[in-house]
């Protein structure tokens, strides 16, 4: 039996989670995960599908089995919504796209590697001032004395990575996260045969953009942390948040060292914010898990997690006493089952938010790897 909701394996039922909102459950095979929730949303045209999960002929033939449950058949799917960059949620919309014309819809910034390469970060200046701005809680007016500060770390952010790429080495001295050769090899000939599939946006959207579903208005939220790319849909008038994997039910998104803007933890502290203050959200419907009702109990149980998780961090400075490595913090950090790329990255965000905030101090070993003490 699984621990965690996440976990559990695909239920073949097609259920009504909300009004004209279909909950279908796809097989996946990733570590920690059993399913990732496609939804399907109603209307006179047809029906929009939210996260088509793992690129593939395998869950291609689930989701067409699911829509035939509900009566419905791939021509019937008009838009794929895709809340974030990972494959596991937006495997089929190619597909979609290119057997029935579907539009996809995703964030303006939407990119995947290994094409994907690093450019500017996928929260603008401001909105990285806004983070820093909540956090501190900083006078709104503040918010444009900040900027320099804020353009100065993203352009670190940015030769850290070029330099880490170009050598093969994390910025804190460890081995890159990356796909295995034959899975690259695979990117590269689908990608070449054109029939890569990783989409194309068709209909960019942003934080604030409103999408017709249902009949019904439908917000966009955008929520960086997890990647820089996620969003959100809340429907007011059901109460209905589509949470992607921003607000899971029992388990936390992994937020790496690596992205998109210089303190990705302070990204998603302040989306988990966004959201806890929604007001009415009587539903939310994550993707993976069960929907859940207490989206501002959530959130703020996440956000406890990772400030526990910095209380740690200067713990463990303590005890060492003595200026230390991303490696040296993270084998304390997590059990030994745990050690690796994953755990070093999740590391590292935590000791760069700290030196964000003026919590740590970094500096830099003869062989190039960062050393730290946390205060």
């Amino acid at each position: 039996m699984a621990k965690r909701q996440e976990q559990e394996p695909a239920r073949e039922a097609v259920r009504e989670v909300a009004p004209d909102v279909l909950r279908m459950e796809l097989p996946i095979r990733l570590p920690g995960l059993g399913h990732v929730n496609c939804y399907a949303i109603l209307d006179q045209e047809g029906a929009a599908v939210v996260d088509p999960g793992l690129p593939g002929s395998a869950t291609w033939k689930v989701i067409v089995q699911r829509l035939g449950q509900a009566g419905l058949q791939p021509k019937d799917v008009h838009s794929v919504i895709v809340t974030h960059s990972h494959p596991d949620h937006f495997g089929g919309a190619n597909r979609f796209a290119r057997e029935v014309g579907a539009r996809i819809i995703g964030h303006h910034r939407f990119q995947f590697g290994p094409f994907s390469s690093f450019q500017e970060p996928e929260v603008s200046v401001d909105d990285l001032a806004a983070h820093h701005v909540h956090a501190h809680g900083l006078p709104e007016e503040e918010s444009e004395t900040l900027a320099p500060a804020i353009e100065e770390a993203i352009e670190e952010a940015e030769t850290i990575l070029r330099r880490a790429r170009a050598q093969g080495r994390t910025p804190w001295g460890g081995s890159m996260m990356s796909a295995s050769f034959w899975r690259r090899m695979r990117f590269r000939v689908a990608h070449a045969l054109g029939r890569s599939f990783i989409p194309t946006i068709s209909m960019p959207v942003e934080h604030g953009d409103v999408l017709t579903l249902a009949d019904r208005e439908w917000f966009v939220i955008h929520t960086p942390g997890h990647t820089g790319d996620h969003i959100c849909l809340h429907d007011p008038e059901s109460g209905v948040l589509l949470a992607g994997d921003h607000v899971l039910p029992t388990i936390t998104p992994h937020i790496g060292g690596i992205g998109s803007s210089p303190d990705p933890l302070a990204s998603f502290f302040y989306s988990l914010d966004r959201v806890a203050e929604i007001q009415d959200v009587g539903q939310v419907l994550p993707a993976h898990g069960h929907p859940f009702e207490d989206l501002a109990g959530r959130a703020g149980a996440i956000k406890r997690h990772h400030e526990e998780r910095l209380g740690k961090v200067r713990s463990i400075s303590a005890e060492l006493g003595v200026p230390a490595n991303v490696q040296a913090f993270s084998q304390r950090l997590f059990k030994p089952r745990s050690w690796g790329a994953m755990a070093e990255s999740e590391t590292y965000a935590h000791l760069e938010h700290l030196r964000m905030k003026g919590d740590a101090e970094r500096s830099e070993a003869p062989d190039g790897q960062f050393l730290y003490v946390a205060g």
